[in-house]
């Protein structure tokens, strides 16, 4: 059995986000923490579960009609309904995927449940968005670099602080695929949130782990500048293809792209 060394005394955005998914892979302290942010901003739980669904439409698109039969998914969190290799197979059961995250809780989750169908391939790499060539290299093992890939970034660029760091990144990620690859991103903003999402995320960065920053549509876009965006564009997530006429809008931005 793989044993990990955990910190329960101070919250974490995997165990927290889990919990507001309705998830039980959670400690007191990320309930907490994950309370006071709801009675700040109530709308946070919409957000999470709006994130998620948006994954389902993107991969179920990706792995359908675009063709896509590789996935490489960065920060992917605890597993919930509908991880991205769950939708890929169903589409495509000979689909690839990749997933990326530093968390010894998810390490720990993603070996014993991330698990692909007998034609498809899942694996589970242990490194951190900051520093992508070790993402690449891990990953080459599994995915082939000649073929066209989706990278998905949800909800995991909000940790990397500084933009052109970012930018950096998700340029070098971009670079690393062929045409017909495809670049699926999700972050936070305050320009749909309000004071509200911004007080929830100042009790954040006070009390949990890692760090965030929200992001204008200005600054999302840069982090986009190496694809074409597909319509509806950059929109909040909820709104991006949704399934049902006029959805909530949510302070998550949510787009996905295509490398010419």
């Amino acid at each position: 059995m793989l044993r990990v060394s955990v910190d329960a005394s101070v919250a974490h955005n995997a165990r927290v986000w889990d919990y507001w998914l309705g998830g039980q892979d959670n400690y007191l302290v990320d309930r907490q923490v994950g309370d006071h942010i709801r009675g700040v901003y109530p709308e946070i739980v919409q957000v999470a579960r709006a994130d998620r669904r948006f994954l389902g439409r993107a991969v179920r698109h990706l792995a359908g009609k675009a063709g896509i039969r590789q996935f490489l998914d960065i920060g992917t969190g605890l597993p919930a309904v509908e991880n991205t290799h769950q939708v890929a197979q169903s589409q495509a059961p000979d689909a690839r995927v990749v997933y990326v995250d530093n968390d010894p809780l998810v390490l720990a989750h993603a070996r014993a449940l991330l698990v692909g169908t007998q034609e498809g391939v899942t694996d589970y790499i242990d490194a951190d968005v900051h520093d992508p060539e070790p993402i690449l290299r891990a990953a080459s093992k599994t995915l082939n670099f000649e073929q066209p890939v989706a990278i998905m970034l949800l909800g995991i660029l909000n940790f990397v602080l500084d933009t052109e760091e970012a930018v950096a990144v998700v340029t070098r990620l971009v670079d690393a695929v062929p045409s017909g690859s495809y670049l699926v991103l999700t972050h936070p903003t305050t320009e749909l949130g309000g004071a509200a999402n911004e007080e929830a995320m100042r009790f954040w960065n006070e009390n949990a782990v890692p760090p965030i920053t929200a992001r204008s549509g200005a600054e999302i876009r840069r982090l986009l500048s190496g694809v074409e965006l597909l319509e509806p564009g950059l929109v909040s997530c909820s709104e991006w293809r949704a399934e049902e006429e006029g959805p909530p809008r949510v302070a998550q931005f949510g787009a996905v792209g295509r490398k010419p």
